[in-house]
């Protein structure tokens, strides 16, 4: 079972785990980095970005989960843009070291393998941060997704377009398309870290965290990894039926250990 961390607020999950970044960092400094989108990992971001100026950043280089097909990477709303704006400037990385799939329809064909081979070039991700959808959707993985799944195109169901709306003038403009990491290719990463915050995550939570195995809810694939760290709110822990025992094994971890 993954390590359950169940804090106050989204605020002292991302202090908890860009220390955990930091942490990486300064023991591995050309870590390879895992990068999630959306306002989930942003508290993370924000959290590591106050920290950049302790950690030498120079050869951190970065993977993001996903992006949308046929979106211009010029567009504020593509994945490109949107780690650059979020991670890439404010915490100071290297802008040649981050990757984004290609969601170029021109290449698209060829784009899942490409990125395959860059981050295995780049020896693996060694912590990705990961959020989960309404539906437990993990990356761009939607219900019925294989477990050994890897980088490809797949079609977002009408929940996730509805849910990431939020970020486009109308729900018609999300993309119906998009490129992601497997899970397969997530399950490889030596250390996930799945946020989620609020109420509205808290059955897809549940599932993944407590419920069966199952393509149904790819977030219940990270019961597969040895090495995951799943950070919630109060509020996202609320349906979790061993919440007691989580915050118990919590408050008694050796302190030499991380998440």
């Amino acid at each position: 079972m993954a390590e359950i961390v169940i804090v106050e607020n989204a605020q002292a999950a991302g202090e908890l785990v860009a220390d955990a970044i930091a942490s990486l960092i300064a023991s591995k400094p050309d870590a390879v980095l895992g990068l999630a989108t959306g306002s989930t990992p942003l508290p993370v971001y924000q959290a590591l970005a106050a920290r950049a100026a302790q950690l030498d950043l120079g050869r951190v280089s970065g993977f993001a989960l996903d992006e949308y097909v046929g979106l211009p990477v010029s567009h504020p709303e593509s994945y490109r843009s949107v780690i650059t704006r979020e991670v890439v400037e404010p915490i100071g990385l290297d802008p040649k070291l981050i990757h984004v799939p290609d969601g170029a329809v021109d290449t698209i064909q060829s784009a899942g393998s490409e990125y395959e081979r860059a981050i295995m070039s780049a020896g693996g991700v060694d912590l990705q941060i990961l959020g989960v959808g309404t539906d437990g959707h993990i990356g761009f993985n939607e219900p019925g997704s294989s477990f050994a799944s890897l980088t490809r195109v797949k079609t977002l169901t009408e929940q996730t377009r509805r849910d990431n709306a939020r970020f486009f003038d109308s729900p018609d403009q999300v993309p119906m398309h998009c490129i992601t990491q497997g899970l397969g290719t997530i399950l490889r990463a030596r250390h996930l870290v799945l946020l989620a915050f609020g109420e509205k995550k808290a059955a897809a939570v549940a599932a993944s965290v407590e419920g069966p195995l199952t393509a149904m809810v790819p977030g219940s694939a990270i019961q597969l990894h040895p090495h995951a760290t799943v950070v919630l709110d109060e509020a996202a822990a609320s349906q979790l039926q061993l919440a007691d025992y989580y915050r118990y094994t919590w408050a008694n971890k050796p302190e030499w250990q991380g998440i």
